[in-house]
């Protein structure tokens, strides 16, 4: 079962606070896991399971360093790889941001990246933090890739951009 309160913490910690921790995170967002476990209080056996279990796979383990995926907090940006996404990606939102992202496109705000889902349900999960009222806009990804716009694999559910022209997006 995941873990849902070590999750959130290990987000705060990995994301946007990790000074609260005592955490060093170096350019690509890395903190060795000793040292996440001793701020954290946890096992490595807990840490694993968060890693493992999140629906959303917030969470990189490679050999000692741990990291959250995304990044959105910490200095340096991290570099993902650049990929082919389904023909369709979904953004959730509150429909009182619709208006303006159908006019704008989707900006990353205060995140480092666009975060796109592969389902509608996932979009759907993430609007809803957004406001009670959501709207998921679809991406055409190919019209868009034509376009120049590059799309990088965050993980198998996650899609990541630095901006979608509103063109390119439906509700």
């Amino acid at each position: 079962m995941h873990d849902v309160r070590l999750s959130k913490k290990m987000s705060h910690a990995l994301r946007h606070a990790p000074w609260l921790y005592e955490l060093e995170l170096d350019e690509a967002g890395w903190t060795p896991v000793a040292d996440l476990l001793a701020a954290l209080g946890v096992s490595r056996a807990q840490l694993e399971d968060v890693v493992r279990d999140s629906p959303k796979q917030r969470f990189e383990l490679a050999d000692d360093r741990v990291r959250a995926r995304y990044g959105h907090s910490v200095p340096g940006r991290i570099v993902r790889a650049p990929g082919t996404p389904p023909a369709e990606l979904y953004h959730g939102t509150a429909e009182s941001a619709a208006a303006s992202i159908l006019r704008d496109g989707l900006r990353p705000m205060r995140r480092q990246y666009v975060h796109l889902s592969v389902t509608t349900a996932m979009a759907e999960s993430v609007g809803r933090r957004k406001g009670e009222r959501v709207l998921v806009l679809t991406v055409n990804t190919p019209a868009a890739r034509a376009a120049g716009v590059e799309f990088l694999r965050g993980n198998e559910i996650v899609w990541l951009t630095e901006h979608v022209p509103a063109e390119f997006l439906h509700g």
